[in-house]
């Protein structure tokens, strides 16, 4: 085992499994922090309890999950390779014999470990986790979670029962300020006003609660006859809780199936053309975003070596770009490909087929073209723009805009100045002569 991971293996497993485990918590918690917001008004909106928050970030962490790992794996691959370079590391391995093949195996160890945790994600983890938030946005609407009544709001029950509170106190324990207002299909109407009351579960009928007044009156009203009116110390008001519906089954879409449903599917006979159509090009989807993870680490050495005496990040940012990009096209293609417009094979396979020969070529670039940039005239473009900024802002103001190898190192800087004053005394010893 010492033979097959040697010391230098182990140096680039450190130098990789920081960052990319840093990258994947970074974009998997930026993700949720976005919608943990829209969660939060959400449930505030339809009154129900906060926990239900977080239940519903744990069913979208295999959604983000999706992305942020083949994310963390390129960036961390990439800042590796990135740090031999700089501190030309890289240029003593190379010169000891070790190819980039062989210093990415143990990158391509990582690789192939997260590559199967993502199939069992996209494949068997993803499916179940949109059905169950979906059925938590549900019982939420439908106030299976325990949604609440909402305090100086009118809350209608049933359509035949209006009940606003003025205030709260003892975590809704105790009700101030009670007015409720019911109506039957014969015409008959009861207004109570009460000054306190509470909630009390109803032993024999798990169905109907009491809402037990205190210190009120009541008005019944009847279409023929004039109004009755009844001051009361206690009275217990019976309530019928709504019904609560049951949530669909599993399968509504294709995004819910398992990978064994899809190829169940997709290619029967039995089956729509419609949903043999969606569930290719669902199918087709999750197996195309595992298998180009097989192809980030030649993406991330082709991109991560910077030119010489320089620190340019263009790599990084590129890489970033190609990630997300790829990404949003295979959703694209998905899209497409399940209302039939396009075949799924092509849509997602297609782009596939033309990063990878890219990849291939940029890897080739690096790994056997002596001196090979695959992104030569996208750095020296790169550089060209800092040159033109540094002469046109200042150094001083460009400091952490431009890296400091575009401006050129204080060793280039003395000799132009030697050769500058160099020249200037041969042209005064010319003039003399």
């Amino acid at each position: 085992m010492s033979r097959f991971i040697t010391a230098a293996d182990r140096y680039i497993f450190r130098l990789t499994i920081v960052p990319m485990v840093g990258v994947f918590v970074l974009a998997a918690s930026l993700l949720m922090l976005e919608q943990m917001l829209r969660l939060f008004e959400f449930v505030s909106a339809e009154g129900g309890p906060i926990n239900v928050v977080f239940r519903m970030l744990m069913n979208l962490i295999p959604e983000y999950a999706g992305l942020s790992i083949p994310l963390g794996l390129l960036l961390g691959v990439l800042l590796a390779f990135r740090k031999l370079a700089t501190s030309s590391e890289l240029d003593v391995m190379r010169a000891v014999g070790w190819s980039y093949t062989r210093l990415l195996r143990v990158p391509y160890l990582l690789t192939f470990g997260l590559v199967a945790l993502n199939f069992a994600i996209v494949g068997y983890i993803q499916p179940r986790a949109h059905f169950d938030y979906q059925e938590l946005q549900f019982e939420l609407r439908s106030g299976a979670l325990g949604a609440s009544i909402k305090v100086g709001e009118f809350n209608v029950i049933q359509d035949r029962m209006a009940l606003r509170i003025e205030g709260s106190q003892d975590e809704g324990r105790q009700l101030d300020g009670i007015f409720a207002r019911l109506a039957d299909d014969d015409g008959q109407v009861l207004s109570i006003s009460a000054r306190h009351g509470r909630f009390l579960a109803n032993r024999e009928d798990r169905n109907t609660i009491i809402l037990r007044l205190v210190d009120g009156t009541i008005v019944h009203e009847v279409p023929e006859g004039p109004p009755r009116v009844l001051s009361f110390t206690q009275h217990d008001l019976p309530i019928d809780l709504p019904a609560l519906e049951q949530f669909r089954e599993r399968g509504e879409s294709e995004r819910e199936y398992l990978l064994p449903e899809l190829l169940e599917i997709g290619w029967s006979e039995e089956s729509s053309a419609e949903a043999r159509v969606a569930s290719q090009a669902v199918f087709n989807y999750r197996m195309v975003e595992v298998v180009m993870m097989l192809m980030l680490p030649l993406l991330a050495v082709s991109l991560a070596i910077p030119p010489k005496r320089s620190t340019s990040a263009l790599g990084v940012f590129l890489s970033i770009i190609i990630v997300v990009a790829y990404h949003k096209i295979n959703q694209y293609g998905s899209e497409v490909a399940a209302i039939g417009q396009l075949d799924p094979f092509l849509a997602l396979w297609g782009p596939f087929a033309v990063l990878a020969a890219m990849i291939f070529w940029m890897y080739y670039q690096v790994a056997f073209v002596p001196g090979g940039r695959p992104i030569g005239f996208l750095e020296k473009a790169y550089s060209k723009i800092g040159r033109a900024l540094s002469k046109l802002f200042g150094r001083n103001r460009l400091k952490g805009v431009v890296p400091e190898g575009e401006f050129g190192t204080e060793d280039d800087l003395a000799m132009q100045q030697a050769e500058l004053a160099e020249r200037g005394a041969l042209q005064e010893g010319r003039g003399a002569a």
